[in-house]
């Protein structure tokens, strides 16, 4: 078999034949990967069709979003920013909400694929973990979707009454604090770093790719796309109709 067919083998069969056991990690990023699109933007919406979001909250998620998109603001302060919006609200509400809209509007945006890919790493008894920089409310209900037994994610500051703060649990898991987060799982869960694969699509998770000894840039933007030409990384390019993979190709740039 040719170097570029064996990079056009179906990454499932891929799964099917790779050594079993819970020893080796298969780790999934959320927004992008899993799931076409950001999942948060489901609750601004709804909110906003309910009237919740007062026109300040409105301004100030956009406001924050461009900033962020065009690299003015770290993703940290994004993330604050965007829970003092909530302050005083009951986590536990938020969670209801969180499964009711990914009934509604997520969970018709999970990859089909990705959902395969997710359903062979757990034939093969790997232990499979979202790690996400989302909040609970959005990452926990499609891992209870998915049978995902672990969730890496950013969690909100509650106070006694289980009310939010406005403030998020520190560290906030982004870059190369997901990374630091997975390899202190790894530690404590017995999973082996160097044979466990990566599933993402963010510019901020070469760091995690260049740790795991199989790399899977999905979908990537940019500069991860870059990375993965760069790397020789095996790309995965989904479609956003449910047709499946359009293509596995190492280190491709479309």
């Amino acid at each position: 078999m040719s170097a570029d067919a064996a990079d056009r083998v179906d990454p499932v069969t891929q799964i099917d034949a790779s050594p079993p056991g819970p020893g080796i990690g298969a780790f999934f990023d959320l927004d992008g990967t899993l799931v076409d699109g950001f999942t948060a933007t489901a609750h601004a919406g709804d909110r906003i069709r309910r009237r919740q979001a007062r026109i300040g909250e409105v301004l100030g998620v956009i406001e924050a979003s461009m900033r962020y998109r065009f690299g003015r603001m770290h993703f940290e302060r994004l993330l604050v920013r965007a829970a003092g919006y909530l302050h005083g609200e009951s986590l536990a509400e938020l969670d209801d909400v969180g499964e009711r809209l990914f009934g509604e509007r997520v969970r018709s945006r999970v990859y089909p694929a990705m959902r395969q890919i997710v359903l062979a790493h757990q034939r093969r008894g790997h232990t499979v973990v979202l790690s996400s920089s989302a909040l609970t409310i959005h990452a926990e209900p499609v891992a209870r979707f998915l049978e995902i037994d672990h969730v890496l994610c950013n969690h909100f500051d509650v106070d006694d009454a289980g009310r939010l703060t406005g403030r998020i649990t520190e560290p906030v898991i982004w870059g190369r604090q997901k990374a630091a987060a997975v390899q202190e799982f790894c530690a404590t869960s017995a999973v082996d770093l160097n044979r466990s694969y990566f599933y993402a699509d963010g510019d901020e998770d070469a760091a995690l790719m260049a740790l795991v000894g199989h790399p899977r840039p999905v979908n990537p933007r940019r500069g991860l796309a870059a990375t993965a030409a760069d790397q020789g990384w095996p790309v995965l390019r989904m479609s956003p109709t449910g047709r499946g993979i359009l293509g596995v190709r190492r280190g491709v740039l479309k």
